[in-house]
């Protein structure tokens, strides 16, 4: 075989090959949803519609917490608020040592551990004033004290009412402020409710947070709540305001019961249109009467009602949720919901395999507001097509014909791929890019394991659809 004829024959095989190779694929995964939260109890924007039409408080409460009660309290409570954990706490604002001498409220103290169960009060120049067993209890100057910190050093800087307790912690020091459950309120209603909303969301948010507080106590952990989501947003004498304190006012000393009992009153942003079963959301829970799915019809003031879609690249995907995907990321397929449509279970599946996740382990990895949540993942390769004796022309103008007629076209390409889950009608759309318009040209069956398979008969820019979400444009060259 002479060099030049040797030299053609590698050059046909390797046109053969490019031309075998796909020219181009591409992938994307939509994520639609709805509210924000992990969606028990009392959705606070659902609250504020209910109070635009008129209702009160207690229909508000009664609505969202089934079965309960409110019941006003006997005496008064103390709540204990971790504010900082660190190896050094810094105040101003303290006019004594509970239970010993006076100190300057002018003055700045800085407290250190000492070993043993025991911290070290000492001046900001460093003397030391005392050491004591802990908890060291300083009470705050005019009923409030001023915790300080350092930007960036996590510390909650800011003027907080009742007493300071410094006591030995995990990282150091705990820095504990400890007060009465209505002042505890002031601080965290304006947090979680916007001050400007009517009198009687409000209102059940003061009751729906006191309650939280009462129910939710520690007492053998040396602190009862975080200063944040953890537990509710609580921001001290920084975070009160005249319509917020009023509420609490006005509620003083109401919680929700059931069966006579303070319950916990769970409450989010926004609901979605529905609230969920506790059991649903915080997996492992038992389920509480109070606590269950119900319809949430004015939630829709949210701007979190509906959210997405968002349009992610499978390699996106893949980042986002990391060692839960084996190889390639494929799709995501639910296998359970919850009394409203929040995601209970589901499957992750790659190339390497499936595992299975939460709604919640899903709402984490994947950063979304909720577990309301729908995915429609569709895949997309150009390819060339297959052999075929069916040699009809294409439609005038160079378009494709509809559905069954579509295998009748002479094809320039084949655009093939999976998408999950399977549309609702049991077909794809294939548009072509005119102008600045997207033009159907051709419907195809999904099959088994989502797959579909159309034939296009120009070149062009094209895109797949599955239901309303349209999958990455690709090139037919």
């Amino acid at each position: 075989m002479d060099r030049m004829r040797l030299r053609s024959l590698l050059l046909a095989a390797l046109l053969l090959t490019v031309a075998a190779a796909p020219a181009q694929a591409a992938s994307r995964l939509t994520v639609r949803g709805a509210g924000f939260g992990h969606g028990v109890g009392m959705s606070q924007y659902g609250a504020l519609g209910f109070a635009q039409h008129g209702a009160t408080y207690r229909e508000i409460l009664a609505h969202y917490y089934t079965g309960t009660q409110i019941a006003k309290l006997s005496g008064t409570s103390q709540v204990r608020v971790l504010l900082q954990s660190g190896r050094a706490v810094r105040v101003t604002g303290v006019d004594r040592v509970v239970g010993d001498r006076e100190l300057d409220p002018a003055a700045t103290y800085r407290v250190v551990p000492d070993g043993a169960g025991r911290v070290s009060l000492r001046s900001a120049a460093g003397d030391q004033i005392g050491i004591y067993m802990a908890p060291l209890r300083l009470e705050g100057a005019g009923g409030a004290f001023k915790l300080l910190g350092r930007a960036g050093n996590g510390v909650r800087d800011g003027s907080y009412r009742g007493f300071l307790e410094v006591r030995p912690g995990p990282n150091g020091l705990m820095a504990v402020n400890a007060l009465d459950l209505e002042s505890y309120a002031r601080g965290v209603v304006a947090g979680e409710s916007p001050s400007t909303w009517p009198a009687e969301a409000l209102k059940a948010q003061a009751v729906a947070a006191r309650t939280y507080a009462l129910a939710t106590r520690k007492p053998v952990t040396g602190f009862d709540q975080y200063p944040d989501t953890r537990s509710q947003v609580y921001n001290g004498v920084s975070g009160e305001r005249p319509t917020s304190d009023a509420a609490v006012s006005a509620t003083a000393g109401e919680v929700v019961t059931y069966n006579g009992q303070p319950v916990v009153t769970y409450f989010f942003s926004t609901s979605g249109g529905r609230t969920e079963n506790v059991e649903n959301s915080f997996l492992g829970s038992s389920p509480q009467p109070w606590l269950r799915s119900v319809e949430d019809p004015y939630d829709g003031v949210s701007p979190k009602h509906r959210w997405g879609p968002y349009r992610w690249s499978f390699r996106t995907v893949k980042r986002k949720l990391g060692s839960l995907v084996k190889g390639s990321f494929r799709s995501i397929r639910v296998s359970r919901r919850g009394a409203s449509p929040r995601v209970v279970a589901a499957t992750i599946v790659g190339t390497g395999g499936t595992t299975q996740v939460t709604g919640p382990q899903l709402r984490a990895r994947l950063g979304l507001f909720d577990s309301w949540v729908y995915f429609n993942a569709l895949s997309t390769n150009v390819t060339p097509p297959p052999p075929s004796d069916e040699p009809t022309p294409s439609l005038p103008g160079g378009g494709v014909a509809p559905r069954a007629l579509a295998s009748t076209v002479r094809p320039r390409a084949q655009l093939s791929g999976r998408v999950s889950p399977r549309p609702a009608d049991g077909w794809i759309r294939v548009q072509r890019r005119e102008g600045d318009a997207w033009v159907e040209v051709v419907q195809a069956q999904v099959r088994k394991g989502g797959r579909y398979a159309a034939r296009v008969s120009r070149a062009g820019t094209y895109r797949v659809v599955s239901g309303e979400d349209p999958g990455p444009a690709v090139l037919v060259p």
